[in-house]
């Protein structure tokens, strides 16, 4: 069965930092696009960022410059530093892995981890 688990997740001032790990198991993800979308209260669910499988870097215009997704294979694990961060990054962020970054809101998903920035 395979399994994300998010980590990381907090609270923290505005302008502070936070470090999300996403820990898959059940199948090795080395060979897909791994990444990260948020969901904000009201609002729909985001893309924030993703890297593909040769380590290709895709970021929301948003979080350019602030945020840095990395992964390691040997762990199958990927992560989003979050740096500079502001109130309207609080949201509630997913991980996703599977297939290629255009398509990986199709593939597997993690249950989630709350971050909040208070201002």
């Amino acid at each position: 069965q395979v399994q994300l688990v998010e980590s990381g997740g907090g609270l923290v001032q505005a302008g502070g930092s936070l470090r999300l790990s996403c820990a898959a198991s059940g199948r090795t993800f080395s060979s897909t696009a791994m990444g990260w979308f948020r969901q904000a209260p009201g609002k729909e669910r985001r893309f924030v960022a993703a890297i593909s499988s040769a380590g290709t870097t895709y970021y929301a215009d948003s979080v350019k410059g602030r945020f840095t997704i990395s992964r390691d294979n040997a762990k199958n694990t990927v992560y989003l530093q979050m740096n500079s961060l502001k109130p309207e990054d609080t949201a509630v962020y997913y991980c996703a892995a599977g297939g290629t970054v255009a398509t990986l809101s199709g593939g597997y998903w993690g249950q989630g981890t709350q971050v909040t920035v208070s201002s």
